[in-house]
């Protein structure tokens, strides 16, 4: 349900910064039959405090359709659905016939509750990527990152208590699945942990079962008097508390943006990333923190990013890859090494060498059709192979990566080779062939055709059936024969007895 929450609508509480300068709304349940449209001026239910807001909100992503509509119906149903009344996203709910009204509480939480006031569904049981104070997460439950910073979608990393065996853990999505690949973080309470709490002091920590903490927030964070505040998994992994003041600066200005006083992991580009998939960047990529402390992805030499508007989706070559055929110029010739210094891929080595120098490694992995990088570090070489996943850049490492990278323009590179040289040189072959394959077919054609024309015809003669022979003959008497041949006086022929 929170991948759909993430996809379709902006369904996490808003904080209504905009209503704090303004009269507190008076506290009104949402009552049954209550809607919102998306047409509407200012779609949005408002908890009693005025600070936190339930409705629809531009974001990117896979945004609703105009005319979509929020409504608690008549019997009890919070639906969100299209103007013309095809559902889109309900809470799961075993008996709505019990829910009377809901309301915004003034912690954000968003509830359904029965005649009697008992909450039958609540927002807080079903979060997305946020925490909010007063706010816990429990064993099975678990947070999920957007795609990118403004893309509300379904990202690749998830946090959760897992139910199994009570470890809180970090860890990649294995998109468009919701596989989970192996944690990148954990608490290291297998089988101890019991709940995570952002208490209404804004402290995050992990309770254990035998009623200890794990303290996962810096030890004396700001005051919520003074502070709004929310825990978030953004979109690159990390899981940042945020705060934001109560109260305008001293030049009566509020800050352009929320501001973050805690962060986990400290350095995810060093994260171990176990099992399958990239790590945090997209594969043949690398992870760097910048001077902000927040990571990014950056594409090795010769490398262009999959997709300019997510550059945590990976990069891909822009040049052909180095040719296996033995007759092949292009081996070794178009193709060189670059270096980057303090980074590394330490995933996917298929060969390693030791007590050799820089220069050794790079034409190795040169003249290696199978190579992609090669990583030196103190007299040790490691080749790599396609796809480099996990990479990070580590400042200050003696690790060098040495990148193979084509030393011409894509437009240049032939993709053909024929006897050892490239299409271009070759580029009157096909036509040639073509032309002189073409003629041997048309004389062969002429050749058959003369000789069918030329060859002598056979008389079409015609065989009577024998059993018909004897149906036409006539009988005559000797004296009819004897006047007709004038007395038998011309001899025909002889036999051995008589003469004919």
């Amino acid at each position: 349900m929170a991948s759909l929450l993430h996809s379709i609508f902006f369904l996490i509480i808003l904080l209504h910064l905009a209503l704090l300068t303004s009269a507190q709304s008076p506290y009104k349940n949402i009552t049954l039959g209550s809607s919102l449209s998306n047409l509407d001026d200012n779609p949005q239910w408002t908890s009693q405090s005025g600070e936190f807001a339930f409705g629809f909100h531009p974001q990117q992503g896979k945004p609703v359709e105009r005319g979509a509509k929020i409504q608690l119906t008549s019997n009890g149903v919070l639906l969100l659905s299209t103007q013309n009344g095809t559902e889109i996203w309900k809470p799961q709910l075993t008996d709505n016939s019990q829910v009377a009204s809901a309301a915004i509480l003034n912690t954000g939480n968003l509830v359904l509750t029965t005649t009697d006031s008992t909450v039958v569904w609540a927002s807080f049981d079903n979060p997305t990527d946020t925490l909010l104070p007063t706010q816990t997460l429990e064993p099975g439950y678990k947070l999920s990152s957007r795609l990118t910073e403004k893309n509300y979608t379904l990202g690749r990393f998830g946090f959760s208590l897992q139910a199994d065996n009570r470890n809180l853990v970090m860890y990649t999505i294995a998109l468009p699945t919701e596989v989970r690949n192996g944690a990148y973080w954990d608490s290291n309470t297998v089988n101890t942990g019991q709940r995570l709490v952002f208490n209404q002091s804004g402290h995050i920590y992990l309770t254990l079962r035998n009623g200890s903490i794990i303290n996962l927030s810096s030890e004396i964070p700001d005051s919520t008097r003074d502070y709004y505040q929310r825990a978030t998994l953004d979109f690159d992994g990390v899981l940042r508390q945020y705060t934001y003041p109560r109260t305008s600066a001293s030049n009566g200005r509020w800050p352009e943006s929320w501001s973050s006083s805690w962060s986990l992991p400290e350095n995810i580009c060093a994260a171990n990333f176990r099992g399958y998939g990239s790590g945090i960047c997209g594969f043949n990529s690398y992870c760097r923190i910048n001077q902000a402390q927040r990571p990014e992805c950056e594409c090795p030499p010769g490398y262009n990013y999959l997709d300019p508007q997510n550059t945590f989706a990976g990069c891909k070559q822009n040049f052909v890859s180095q040719s296996c055929e033995k007759n092949d110029l292009r081996i070794t010739h178009g193709f060189e090494m670059r270096s980057v210094p303090s980074t590394d891929w330490p995933f996917g080595d298929y060969e390693g060498f030791k007590s050799v120098n820089e220069n050794w490694c790079g034409e190795t992995c040169l003249n290696d059709c199978f190579c992609a990088v090669a990583i030196f570090r103190e007299g040790s070489c490691w080749l790599k192979r396609f796809p480099l996943s996990r990479g990070y850049m580590n400042y200050g490492s003696n690790v060098k990566a040495l990148i193979k990278v084509g030393n011409f323009s894509t437009q240049q590179v032939p993709s053909v080779v024929l006897d050892g040289k490239n299409e271009k040189e070759n580029k009157w072959f096909q036509p040639v062939i073509t032309v002189l394959g073409g003629c041997a077919l048309l004389t062969l054609l002429f050749l058959l055709l003369g000789f069918y024309r030329a060859r002598p015809k056979k008389q079409n003669i015609r065989l009577q059936d024998p059993c018909t022979l004897g149906v036409n003959l006539l009988s005559f008497t000797y004296k009819e024969l004897e006047e007709a041949t004038n007395g038998y006086n011309e001899e025909l022929g002889k036999g051995l007895l008589h003469s004919l």
